[in-house]
């Protein structure tokens, strides 16, 4: 079995946490990756922390990768141009190769002319600052990841996890990326986007919670639930429902209901024979074509080539 090969970019100023993931989450992947890390140099890079870090490789391991990722690196290290040397190390992939960054990664990216007309994002809080220095490229703050492929961009921290189990679950399906988020004791998948973690006025104390009517929906997917049914189960008004729901998951109900029911029909894509009428039944869309078009609205793709896709990949 011919392992990918993965390399991480640390650049000074590098987030510790952060540039221990991919080799945390891939390298559970029951030995389907090899991941490197390299400097622009080979030399020692100097982290956010109080410590540096060794690394083994220099710049030349980026010519060998098949999926680089860029680190993020602390706000005071981001500029809107790149330095010479990172330049040429960037110069170094080779055309095709898939590019991914974790938060601020993506500035280096961007910075280098790499994202111009792509769709991307970045940590919340340092997105209008992208928007001023790079407003070629089509950020989207909201999301927990963007893969436009060959460039995939997370957002902050945690969305390093998420993008990488989204590298396990593209390459090897949905299977094995299951089991690489039980090994490290993640969610193999987080629902909402950006939006529920961004500073807002605390709940009044007592204020109840929309999670119990979640859990309750996502056991009835396939039921044509409404508004009505929601509050009604959380016993709150439409109105008090449709704001807490918000501020807690990020969506609106009914765009949560559409993503979670995308979610559970890519499920049943990857692990059924069942037909597109049938799937589309089990997840509370009213035809085939109406998943269709959901489907393709979220990740581009038909349901039939998205199964050739991950069926394979089983």
């Amino acid at each position: 079995m011919r392992r990918e090969r993965v390399v991480v970019l640390a650049l000074d100023g590098v987030y510790p946490f952060e540039l221990g993931i991919p080799s945390r989450i891939l390298g559970a992947a029951d030995g389907r990756y090899e991941i490197l890390t390299c400097s622009v140099d080979g030399r020692p890079v100097r982290t956010n922390a109080d410590f540096g870090v060794t690394v083994e490789h220099g710049p030349e391991a980026l010519a060998t990768a098949d999926t680089v990722v860029i680190a993020p690196v602390a706000p005071a290290h981001l500029a809107d141009e790149v330095s010479d040397d990172v330049l040429a190390a960037l110069a170094l992939i080779r055309p095709g190769t898939r590019i991914v960054s974790i938060c601020t990664g993506a500035f280096v990216l961007a910075a280098a002319g790499l994202l111009d007309g792509r769709r991307a994002t970045t940590h919340w809080q340092v997105a209008d600052r992208f928007r001023r220095m790079f407003p070629r490229v089509d950020l989207d703050p909201d999301v927990l990841f963007v893969d436009d492929h060959p460039f995939l961009t997370s957002a902050g921290a945690a969305s390093g996890v998420d993008i990488c189990l989204h590298l396990v679950r593209k390459d090897h399906g949905s299977r094995l990326a299951n089991s690489v988020a039980r090994r490290c004791v993640v969610p193999p998948f987080r629902d909402g986007g950006q939006a529920q973690y961004i500073e807002q006025p605390v709940p009044e104390q007592g204020a109840a919670s929309t999670a119990a009517t979640r859990a309750w929906a996502l056991e009835r997917l396939d039921e044509p639930l409404t508004l009505t049914d929601l509050s009604g189960h959380a016993r709150m008004s439409q109105r008090t429902f449709a704001r807490r729901f918000h501020d807690e998951v990020g969506l609106s109900p009914g765009r949560w209901l559409i993503q979670q029911r995308v979610a559970r029909a890519r499920h049943l894509l990857e692990s059924s024979d069942l037909t597109v009428d049938q799937i589309a039944g089990r997840v509370g869309f009213a035809t085939g074509a109406s998943l269709r078009q959901h489907l393709s609205a979220a990740i581009g793709v038909s349901p039939q080539a998205y199964r050739r896709t991950f069926q394979t990949a089983r």
